[in-house]
């Protein structure tokens, strides 16, 4: 088990709180919680080694999507369309 952090510029709060995705084989639980300012984001995956990866796809993320608020993202081996996928989910469930 391993725990990534990682920090990202964002101006975009979203109004309400999120969970969407489950922790499962291949899938990924994400909950967010609106901040103010920047967009933090706790990793813990079952998956040790793949640190580049998952920075690579949240900075591109981000770089679309700048959502200031603290992610915290608990993964079951998720490949990074899901990550994205579980990332724009929780979005467009806080823009409600």
């Amino acid at each position: 088990m391993q725990t990534l952090t990682y920090e990202f510029p964002a101006d975009r709060p979203p109004a309400r709180r999120t969970h969407v995705g489950v922790v499962g084989s291949g899938d990924l639980e994400v909950l967010m919680t609106p901040a103010n300012g920047t967009a933090r984001v706790r990793v813990r995956t079952s998956v040790d080694g793949f640190d580049t990866v998952w920075r690579t796809v949240l900075e591109r993320f981000f770089a679309r999507h700048p959502v200031s608020a603290s992610f915290e993202l608990n993964d079951f081996g998720a490949t990074p369309g899901v990550v994205t996928l579980r990332l724009w989910q929780a979005i467009e469930e806080g823009r409600a």
